[in-house]
């Protein structure tokens, strides 16, 4: 499009664009490329032994698994899954049932203190800063930037995640430890460069400062898209409209001021808010005699959430609420075609004396 216009994907911290990309998805090789007999040739064809043809889990069908019996080992690199699924009281008793469960990460979290179906395991891992020969990220523009190792103090026994991630590959498949072998990051990067075409250039990332952009500075250029007619092809959509009942409201969950699933911050640098702060609009706090600072319950089928007004500018019949609190308001059946639970709820709004 035009200089300074175009879409922009909005995606989480440092690492989840490219982690993507890198095929750290169930259900997609890497480079985006679907998982099916023909591709997973492909894949095989580049790594010398034989490849999977069929997706694995997401991270609710892994908890559903873990609920009904049927997952014996959960190997977690990061994340907490009792703050990002819906009806956390649910994911605490399936992660119960898990006979072993390994974490690995720079902090601790209340996901690793669940009481053990019989083994825990806690793994410290090195920060992005830590690592020997440096890492790569991507950012929201699809620039990959090389990410130095900064000197300094070293804590423990704590180790980069792909080192665990290549010794434990090969005590699970001693018959492919020979090909399972990376000597530092460069030679993954050089992997990756041969693997996943649209990121070649990151071989060459070696230096603080160092990056690319891979598909140059404009996609689609000159208005040719990658369609069979070279053209954009938008559809029109209609949203329904639900009509609710008197003090129901739509809740959306937001994440606020946080870096990721486990580090969140009392008050919400953007907006003010504090974690138990209610957003809703003027006007509806009006109509139904509520004040800033009032205490206010949001309940429905599945749960309830304590919480206060803050008025914001917020769509008249809408309410938001921080994440994770938000979600024991949501339905944990409810989720996209790809499997993504719904972050929204319909709840009653009732105010507290």
């Amino acid at each position: 499009g035009r200089e300074g216009c175009g879409l922009m994907p909005i995606r989480g911290h440092s690492g989840v664009q490219g982690g993507a990309e890198m095929g750290c998805y169930s259900t997609v090789f890497p480079g985006g490329r679907k998982i099916n007999q023909e591709n997973a040739e492909v894949m095989s064809n580049f790594w010398g032994f034989s490849v999977p043809n069929s997706p694995g889990l997401i991270a609710s069908e892994m908890i559903d698994r873990a609920a009904e019996g049927r997952l014996d080992v959960l190997f977690s690199v990061g994340g907490n899954f009792l703050e990002v699924l819906p009806d956390p009281d649910y994911v605490e008793a399936a992660i119960k049932r898990l006979p072993l469960r390994i974490h690995q990460d720079i902090v601790c979290s209340n996901q690793m203190l669940v009481e053990p179906g019989e083994t825990v395991i806690l793994l410290p891992a090195t920060t992005r800063y830590e690592i020997p020969g440096g890492v790569t990220e991507t950012t929201t523009e699809r620039r990959v930037i090389f990410s130095p190792e900064i000197p300094g103090r070293r804590i423990g026994e704590a180790r980069p995640e792909w080192e665990v991630f290549m010794d434990l590959a090969k005590l699970v498949r001693p018959d492919l430890a020979n090909q399972l072998e990376f000597e530092n990051t460069s030679e993954i990067r050089q992997e990756i460069a041969l693997v996943i075409p649209q990121y070649s250039g990151i071989q060459h990332l070696k230096e603080p400062g160092d990056n690319f952009q891979y598909g140059g500075s404009h996609l689609c250029f000159g208005w040719n898209f990658s369609t069979s007619d070279s053209k954009a092809n938008f559809s029109i959509l209609s949203p329904s409209q639900e009509e609710l009942k008197e003090g129901y409201f739509l809740v959306a969950t937001r994440r606020g001021k946080q870096f990721n699933s486990m580090v969140q911050s009392k008050k919400d640098a953007i907006t003010g808010a504090m974690r138990e702060a209610v957003l809703i609009n003027p006007i509806d706090a009006e109509n139904l005699n509520l004040k800033d600072g009032d205490k206010v319950l949001l309940k429905n089928d599945l749960g309830e959430l304590e919480g206060r007004v803050y008025l914001a500018p917020m769509k008249p019949g809408n309410l938001q609420v921080h994440w994770p609190e938000g979600n024991v308001l949501l339905d944990k059946g409810k989720r996209s075609v790809e499997g993504v639970p719904d972050y929204n709820a319909l709840v009653c709004l009732e105010k507290l004396d």
